[in-house]
């Protein structure tokens, strides 16, 4: 059976949150589990957390420029076969950060084959009128498998040990080889330039600011994923009658509540103008991002839950409308290109952010301190204030070069 229409977009979409599965298992038990175990820093934790996007980083140039010559789905099935065996293998094998890390990687380049080949063999089977809100729930689905990979790993952590959360989440990936070898094949079209030549992206200032838009949003977002367990057990050991919720619910919840931000988010970029939209929501989320650092020292847990929560509806109330105009601003000859350099850019940045918070907070005093937490927070809201400056000069007209002049 060969999948088509709605059915493809469902299909893909579970497969994606198959694939995301494994995605936070590291940052899900990394506070009580793995810095204890092996006696990390904030640093060195923050560095084995990143170590994903890192590996993501560096092969997603290679493998989503490919689409733009071979079928996406056959990368997206070798990726998402990679993604699960690796972190089955973190689960026998990791011992230590070094170890942690290199396989985290591993299995960051696995899901580079996945995430964005995943998008673009979505977007070569659908028509020009179904691809903005087509992208965007794809997109969004993120969260929801992000929300389950951190309520999966850390039940399974807690009830069978820290291995169990690599063991249980890894087979997830499987779900999307399933809806990959369900597609249909498409060609694509002919290719412009060279595999690694992103010349015709860089000169595309629209796709460029939403590209460096992205990167400031994933800064923040992976900032906050990394870290959202370990500080809300910061706030649960300060308050320990009154915490309200588990670090396990909090996790949850700001994951899934992801998922209709970024639908909403990108419906209200329709209406009122992406790089309008973009802008109020990542100025939002920096004064939201730099309000939890200034309480967390003093403010009580219902302030501070309240505050979370509209996080978790600032931040990723961008990454739609961010994402649907990077596709819709790319030209048709080198939209994996595009697509690479977006995620290459944003999966960069989203390892600055993980590792940037450990460092901030061990610079702060440690993920003990509210000074620790303060400096993390504060660094994350000047991170995503780029994003805004980024859609401004992607806007700008460039200047004009002497022999451009009128009478030059």
């Amino acid at each position: 059976m060969r999948l088509s229409g709605r059915g493809l977009v469902a299909a893909m979409c579970l497969g994606q949150i198959g694939n995301l599965l494994p995605h936070v298992a590291v940052p899900a038990i990394m506070a009580q589990h793995l810095m204890p175990l092996w006696g990390l820093s904030a640093s060195e934790a923050g560095l084995m957390a990143s170590s994903f996007a890192v590996g993501y980083m560096l092969a997603v140039p290679v493998l989503t420029t490919l689409t733009d010559r071979i079928d996406a789905r056959l990368v997206l099935i070798a990726g998402s076969a990679v993604s699960c065996l690796a972190t089955i293998a973190f689960g026998l094998f990791a011992d230590g950060v070094v170890s942690a890390s290199l396989i985290w990687a591993l299995a960051g380049i696995g899901f580079a084959g996945a995430y964005m080949p995943g998008l673009k063999a979505l977007t070569d089977r659908l028509g020009p009128g179904d691809a903005s809100r087509s992208v965007t729930l794809y997109t969004a689905c993120f969260s929801f498998g992000v929300g389950l990979s951190f309520l999966i790993a850390q039940l399974a952590a807690d009830r069978w040990g820290w291995r169990a959360a690599f063991l249980v989440t890894g087979p997830g990936a499987l779900v999307m080889v399933a809806a990959a070898l369900a597609l249909a094949p498409v060609r694509p079209a002919p290719a412009a330039g060279g595999l690694l030549d992103f010349k015709p992206v860089v000169g595309n200032r629209p796709a460029m600011g939403y590209i460096l838009g992205y990167g400031a949003h994933c800064f923040e977002l992976y900032g906050v994923r990394t870290w959202i367990v370990a500080f809300w057990a910061f706030v649960a050991g300060r308050h320990a009658e009154g915490a309200i919720l588990e670090p396990v619910t909090v996790s949850v919840i700001v994951a899934v509540m992801a998922m209709p931000a970024s639908i909403i988010g990108n419906e209200c970029a329709i209406r009122f103008g992406r790089h309008r939209a973009i802008a109020v929501f990542m100025t939002t989320s920096a004064v939201v991002g730099a309000a939890i650092g200034i309480a967390a020292g003093w403010g009580p847990p219902a302030l501070l839950l309240g505050l979370v929560l509209l996080y978790a509806v600032t931040v990723p109330a961008d990454s739609g409308a961010l994402t649907s105009g990077m596709a819709a601003s790319a030209a048709p000859q080198s939209r994996g290109a595009t697509m690479a350099l977006h995620s290459t850019v944003g999966f960069g940045l989203s390892a600055a952010g993980a590792w940037g918070m450990g460092v901030a907070l061990d610079a702060g005093g440690g993920p003990g301190t509210a000074s620790g937490w303060l400096a993390g927070f504060l660094l994350l809201a000047a991170g995503v204030l780029l994003g805004p400056l980024a859609l401004w000069w992607s806007r700008a007209r460039p200047a004009r070069s002497p022999a451009q002049k009128p009478g030059g």
